[in-house]
């Protein structure tokens, strides 16, 4: 069998077809990674919603792995393959790309205008997270925490499958999850045109009261699947004000409710409700305690007076003593909300 790839996706999706001569041949001939794929025509392209060619770099780099890799050639063929890999791996581990390469496009310094992208789209508690045309590529930092990786994966599938799938804005889709030279990748969906709350200080009250609002209701079907966010804090908060949106994101301290999540974020210990550093199991009340602590730290001296002792009754430290179900919650603080704040 000659060696090389090729898809059944339909091409006005994906096309990739470039034989294992051709692929050899190519990347014996590049300096970089970045000159590698920056060809059209070579059959690893992609193509936008609007029909821009692209080639990802992770992409392009697995399908080249799978046409040269020595495992798939013939015995006649095997010498070349090894050279062949060896050199791919080398030039993937040194590459000035991390995203996308748009061939045919160069900046007046003649570098791509992805090339830059080697830095982080942003930078996590764990991981860095990078652009890829849609999605956003997660790589943890320390392999050591590869587990809480594989919690939010874990997490993520569960609410695709056990939530309510008119629930599931609420979080970002699990595009993937592998290993990568020892190290967890999650690919995500991205988010676009969202902002954490983090970056978005002085709201005014009315629109931190629709936040509230949707906050309890992700909350709430995250519960109903069996899942605890267990890290409710501003910068996993994502918000749309066009759209009245929210997306609770980084869910790699998360856990089955009645579990115990493997690991709190340190510059928040003093945030959390007493069962999260003393290793207790948690529940949707240990969420209710994170996200009402959250509100108030929002709203500040800003907040009316209903609301605040709403509040205080979240916030007990026996968890037995809070509410329990965060959509029950919500009914009840939709009649709390002060007139001047309906809308």
């Amino acid at each position: 069998m000659n060696p090389g790839y090729a898809t059944s996706i339909p091409p006005t999706q994906t096309h990739f077809r470039i034989s294992f001569d051709e692929a050899v041949a190519r990347i014996a001939a590049a300096g970089t990674f970045a000159e590698l794929i920056d060809t059209t025509g070579v059959g690893i392209e992609r193509r936008t919603v609007t029909g821009a060619a692209f080639v990802s770099a992770r992409h392009a780099y697995r399908i080249l792995a799978k046409i040269v890799h020595p495992d798939v050639a013939d015995a006649a063929r095997r010498a070349v393959a090894n050279e062949a890999f060896a050199k791919l791996n080398a030039l993937y581990l040194d590459r000035n790309v991390a995203g996308a390469v748009f061939p045919g496009r160069r900046t007046n310094h003649g570098r791509h205008p992805s090339a830059p992208e080697t830095r982080p789209y942003a930078v996590g508690d764990l991981a860095d997270l990078f652009e890829d045309a849609d999605t956003l590529v997660k790589v943890v930092r320390d392999p050591a925490n590869n587990d809480l990786m594989a919690a939010e994966a874990t997490a993520l599938r569960r609410l695709r499958t056990h939530g309510r799938p008119n629930y599931r804005a609420y979080a970002p889709e699990l595009k993937d999850s592998f290993g990568y030279y020892g190290r967890t990748v999650n690919v995500l969906a991205r988010q676009r045109g969202f902002s954490n709350l983090a970056e978005m200080p002085g709201m005014e009250p009315a629109d931190l009261v629709w936040v509230w609002r949707r906050l309890l209701a992700g909350l709430g079907w995250a519960h109903r699947a069996g899942v605890v966010h267990a890290a409710v804090f501003e910068e996993h908060v994502l918000i749309d004000p066009r759209v009245r949106g929210v997306v609770l994101v980084d869910w790699c301290y998360s856990t089955a409710i009645g579990g115990r999540p493997k690991a709190l974020i340190a510059k928040h210990e003093l945030k959390y409700p007493p069962e999260v550093p003393a290793a207790r199991p948690v529940t949707a009340a240990t969420d209710i305690h994170l996200a009402t602590s959250l509100m108030k730290r929002l709203f500040g001296a800003d907040m009316p007076a209903p609301l605040r002792r709403f509040a205080d009754g979240c916030l007990y430290d026996a968890p037995r003593m809070r509410p329990q179900n965060a959509w029950q919650l919500l009914t009840e603080l939709d009649e709390l909300i002060p007139p001047q704040y309906r809308n």
